[in-house]
């Protein structure tokens, strides 16, 4: 999994004034032109027999960013297209760890994200859910 070129549908904001140093891969605003959305659900490093895989954050971090793709994949979308992440952490102090990981699948303009503290169930360290903007498709094509 590693990250391709961003979609030409989205831009950096330029930040107002004041704004601080973001604290991790994200915009703080990003424009986006659109003419298809595609939202999923928290994903999470589950395999498709229902079973939490991974031990540690990286592992399981890698696997629910794979079943994201999944699902953009779906929809005709990518990680390029993706333009708002909303990551629930069952510890913060994963938060660096984390962060690691979801550099390998993500470049500049890096979405908007929202990263909250959670509980989460059945030994899940991580969910994730995504917004998409990719290129309009054409059924007929």
């Amino acid at each position: 999994m590693s990250a391709r070129p961003s979609s030409p549908n989205k831009r950096i904001e330029r930040p107002p004034s004041g704004q601080h140093k973001t604290a991790g891969p994200y915009s703080p605003v990003l424009t986006v032109s659109a003419g298809t959305l595609v939202a999923i659900s928290g994903q999470g490093p589950i395999d498709e027999d229902g079973r939490v895989v991974g031990d540690t954050i990286e592992d399981q971090a890698r696997l629910t960013l794979a079943n994201c793709l999944r699902q953009l994949n779906a929809a005709g979308a990518g990680f390029e297209d993706v333009f708002k992440v909303t990551v629930y952490l069952k510890d913060m102090a994963d938060w660096e760890r984390f962060n690691a990981v979801y550099r390998e699948c993500f470049r500049e303009p890096f979405p908007a994200r929202t990263a909250i503290q959670a509980v989460l169930w059945g030994g899940i360290l991580v969910e994730i859910e995504m917004l998409a903007a990719p290129p309009e498709r054409r059924d007929d094509a």
